[in-house]
């Protein structure tokens, strides 16, 4: 575990990138129970940030071809959790928006990811819990 002597970044970065990762792991986890995976969770979390967000834009956002991303749409359309609508002033434009099931769907994997992650925190010591406090406004700064 990184220690208070620590101040090498290469040296945290190699401590704290597994931690990292399997946190990430067991978030994605709690997501799946749910029936979707995280890439769509993106999606529709991306598609709520910006509706009217179109297929081409989205793809551009996650870095990925738009044929790529088509059967990630057409999943999510199917399933009733976004739709695409034709733009009013460019009939040729389509933008997908989330529906009422979508905006449901995104709260419940909040409350499940943040009830995961606030039933390990209880775990911890006081100090414990402080040092992670203490440490989300940097870690904030690497994104």
């Amino acid at each position: 575990m990184v220690s208070d002597v620590i101040s090498d970044p290469l040296t945290v970065a190699n401590e704290l990138r597994p931690v990292l990762l399997r946190l990430g792991r067991e978030l994605r986890k709690e997501t799946e129970g749910l029936g979707v995976t995280s890439r769509q969770v993106t999606l529709l979390w991306l598609i709520r940030k910006r509706p009217g967000l179109s297929l081409r834009e989205l793809a551009a956002e996650e870095r990925i071809s738009a044929p790529a991303l088509s059967g990630h749409v057409d999943r999510l359309e199917k399933a009733g959790l976004l739709e695409r609508t034709r733009d009013d002033s460019d009939r040729r434009r389509v933008g997908l928006t989330l529906t009422e099931e979508g905006a449901r769907l995104l709260k419940r994997v909040r409350a499940r990811r943040t009830s995961w992650l606030a039933d390990r925190l209880k775990g911890l010591e006081p100090a414990e819990l402080e040092a992670i406090e203490a440490a989300l406004l940097p870690l904030g700064r690497l994104l």
